[in-house]
């Protein structure tokens, strides 16, 4: 059932078991490292904040296994491909950030949002918008919400293979590059 809620906000009282037993559950998943709750960015902006966390299956491997998902071709053509890119890409990421660097996400209930917030321990805050396909092209959401924390590098994560500029402080650039980038921090 978890599966479904794949980069989204888990509503327990979704599922046919009681709530806190829910809670139970994913707490236990998330000790075992099998699950990332990735929490909210708590800002005081004055502005309505989402403050539940979203939940994420580590291994996007074992997600698609899950979700009887074969092969690239039926994983393309599924609802979940866009929240697998997303939680393969936040895995990637993490596992190169420096030690105490604090991940998050932003959204407002006016749909300001931010896929992965870093906040590097040298001080930088760094948006980072995730997009499964070759295209990138952020909402304006994303426009507002990086006006809104005041981040210091914005970036679009792709499927594609080239970096580049889209606007002023925002580059679109593929998944090893920010990698790379991160490491340098």
């Amino acid at each position: 059932m978890l599966t479904h809620c794949q980069g989204g906000m888990l509503n327990a009282s979704n599922l046919s078991v009681a709530s806190r037993t829910v809670g139970s559950y994913v707490d236990l998943l998330v000790d075992l490292l099998w699950f990332r709750r990735l929490k909210p960015l708590h800002n005081n902006i004055g502005k309505r904040l989402v403050k539940t966390p979203k939940i994420y299956i580590r291994d996007s491997g074992l997600l698609h296994a899950l979700l009887g998902i074969k092969d690239y071709n039926e994983l393309a053509g599924h609802p979940v491909m866009g929240e697998s890119w997303e939680g393969f890409v936040i895995e990637n990421i993490l596992s190169v950030a420096p030690l105490g660097t604090k991940a998050s996400f932003y959204r407002t209930s006016a749909g300001a949002e931010i896929d992965l917030v870093l906040e590097i321990p040298a001080g930088k805050i760094w948006a980072i918008e995730i997009k499964s396909g070759i295209r990138a092209k952020p909402s304006k959401g994303f426009y507002n919400a990086i006006e809104d924390i005041g981040s210091d590098r914005n970036f679009i994560v792709y499927a594609g293979k080239d970096t580049y500029p889209i606007a002023e402080n925002i580059e679109v650039i593929p998944l090893p590059d920010i990698m790379q980038l991160i490491k340098k921090e």
